[in-house]
């Protein structure tokens, strides 16, 4: 489970997020600017709350500046909008970037259905494949928590929905809390068991069926 209570004073206005994920899709959803990426930056330790706590199962992220996880020992992953998926690597190499096991990167090849694509390099897959890679890459470290900025908002429609069958997949597959940041309204009431609406960095919780 993860669990988040955090402050942090942002240029406008002050952020205040709190909520726990078990093994379920949450949506962060709200306009931009309104603090989603940076609560997704300070679950991954990209950067750090003023005050609060943020844990992973029983292990403490974040309690105080100084005592905080390094970020390579925090098991998280996380797909972020333009994938930074390293362009001289090919595929498999991109997955194997701190794979827990060539044996797990084999597995999400299989999974994603990527296999055939595993000797290609990024420039030379589309922007669907290209998100199929970077999802593979995230989980292949193991994560205890999976984060999504925005993955799919530079795709056209079909390549979407076969994205967020993919998704859907692997959540059933991981079993982890999958925290997912997007600003389309469909796309929180397809893929998120919970929806967290965001405004000037307060949190309202939703169902999907009232969004």
């Amino acid at each position: 489970m993860l669990f988040v209570s955090i402050q942090k004073k942002l240029s406008h206005f002050q952020l205040q997020a709190a909520f726990q994920i078990k093994s379920e899709t949450v949506i962060l959803f709200g306009p931009s600017g309104s603090g989603k990426t940076t609560i997704l930056n300070c679950i991954a330790g990209l950067t750090d709350p003023d005050t609060g706590e943020i844990s992973l199962d029983d292990t403490i992220l974040f309690k105080s500046k100084k005592n905080k996880l390094p970020i390579q020992k925090r098991q998280v992953g996380y797909v972020f909008q333009d994938y930074a998926l390293f362009p001289h690597m090919t595929v498999r190499k991109n997955i194997e970037y701190g794979a827990y096991d060539s044996l797990v990167t084999q597995q999400l090849l299989n999974l994603l259905r990527i296999h055939h694509l595993a000797d290609k390099y990024p420039r030379q897959i589309s922007g669907g494949e290209k998100q199929r890679v970077a999802l593979a890459r995230a989980l292949a470290t193991k994560p205890g928590v999976l984060l999504l900025d925005e993955p799919f908002s530079s795709l056209d429609e079909e390549t979407k929905n076969e994205c967020y069958h993919h998704l859907n997949r692997l959540k059933k597959e991981w079993k982890i809390p999958i925290l997912l940041v997007t600003h389309d309204k469909q796309e929180a009431k397809k893929l998120g068991d919970r929806i967290l609406s965001i405004r000037e960095g307060k949190l309202k919780s939703l169902p999907p069926e009232a969004f």
